[in-house]
């Protein structure tokens, strides 16, 4: 069943998207942005928080991310010219790049290969708007830089919710997420409950791609739609017949590494100098994400409740 419906919602999103740009498809900037605001003037290395740096690392002067790249700010996404990479995480991981003293090299991923492929040594950092779950620390470490988390939208001409307090609200309907992603794991962890209260489940549809899961939700063939808190809201305020519920759960989000990476130091104080001087406050607010702010970065903090 999923399988027919991935084709489907593919094939449609084919045929909106054939014969224009991605860029025009799927980059909204919109309300609640300023892609263009120059953030990062004026920062160069800091020799005391490059120090924490492995040796070998300072001296290639190069880290290898993993990077996903979604559909829309403010994240991560794709400029005009379906090439370059925008979004407050680039800015985030260029602005940490210069105080360290090191050149991002940037290899564009699917938000499910990156975090196994931290554990291979492929990529030394993974981004991709990261929550931080106690079933990744398990494997992954992680060093904060907002605070994000799980949201729900509907159809604004859909008025069978307001807000989504419990999964039981979703039984019977057809759930629309990103493959791989802590809202994936969420609804099929808690799938069972629907069936335990004597209705019917819901179903949960993942997809790479988020244009495909919003095309799928105007399609009807979605009814909900499980995000990030801050995509959800910007894609509510930019994109016609869509509503944003309500958040649902707050996580940490952070730059992803190998569990005990050497690199994570140096990254968490490097973001805490970014917060200390302003540029931090300034990144959120080109991105309309200040209200995500945290008062300083932990590496692999306690799973929010």
């Amino acid at each position: 069943m999923r399988t027919r419906h991935l084709l489907m919602l593919l094939s449609l999103l084919a045929l909106v998207v054939g014969g224009c740009s991605t860029a025009g498809a799927t980059n909204p900037t919109g309300a609640g942005v300023q892609p263009t605001a120059d953030v990062l003037s004026g920062l160069a290395e800091d020799e005391a928080i490059a120090a924490l740096l492995p040796a070998d690392v300072r001296a290639a002067g190069v880290v290898k991310f993993g990077s996903s790249v979604g559909g829309q700010p403010p994240s991560s996404y794709y400029a005009e010219d379906n090439k370059t990479v925008l979004g407050q995480d680039v800015d985030l991981a260029e602005a940490v790049g210069r105080l360290l003293g090191v050149r991002i090299d940037r290899e564009v991923a699917a938000f499910e290969v990156i975090l196994p492929a931290l554990g291979s040594g492929k990529y030394q950092v993974g981004t991709g708007n990261f929550g931080v779950t106690e079933a990744r620390k398990k494997t992954i470490d992680f060093v904060t830089y907002i605070n994000d988390g799980q949201g729900f939208a509907v159809r604004a001409d859909d008025t069978r919710l307001t807000k989504v307090e419990n999964l039981l609200q979703l039984c019977g309907l057809k759930v629309g997420t990103g493959a791989g992603t802590t809202f994936e794991a969420t609804l099929e962890k808690e799938k069972h409950i629907c069936p335990d209260a004597g209705k019917p489940a819901y179903e949960v549809l993942g997809f790479a791609e988020n244009a495909a899961v919003y095309l799928g939700l105007q399609q009807r063939h979605i009814d909900v739609v499980m995000s990030t808190i801050n995509g959800l809201r910007h894609a509510a305020a930019n994109q016609p017949n869509l509503k944003f519920l309500n958040e649902f759960k707050r996580l940490d989000v952070g730059f992803a590494f190998q569990k005990g990476s050497p690199l994570a130091p140096a990254f968490r104080a490097a973001v805490d100098k970014l917060i200390q001087d302003g540029t931090y406050l300034r990144i959120l607010e080109k991105w309309g994400t200040k209200d995500s702010a945290i008062p300083e970065s932990l590496i692999s903090p306690p799973e929010h409740a």
